[in-house]
């Protein structure tokens, strides 16, 4: 690689406020703030607001919308289309 114009690849720890779980990986991205992790080390920490361990597709507590039921529900409403 060209010396000089890659930014910093360095371990970092995202934590998932909403959730409570952290976990460290390697990231361009710095903060401004550190945590002290498991293995006696400091990193800096980034908090996002969602992650794996926090978002209903990845937890299995996503919502499937019932399509069918609001259509029927619309048509009672304001009656079927002329075809």
């Amino acid at each position: 690689m060209k010396p000089g114009i890659h930014p910093a690849y360095g371990p970092v720890v995202f934590r998932d406020r909403a959730a409570g779980h952290a976990f460290l990986t390697r990231s361009t991205v710095t903060g401004e703030k550190t945590v002290e992790w498991e293995d006696g080390n400091t990193y800096p920490v980034i908090d996002v607001e969602i992650s794996s361990a926090s978002h209903p597709f990845y937890t299995g507590t996503a919502r499937v919308l019932d399509t069918a039921g609001r259509v029927e529900r619309f048509e009672r409403r304001y009656g079927t289309r002329a075809r």
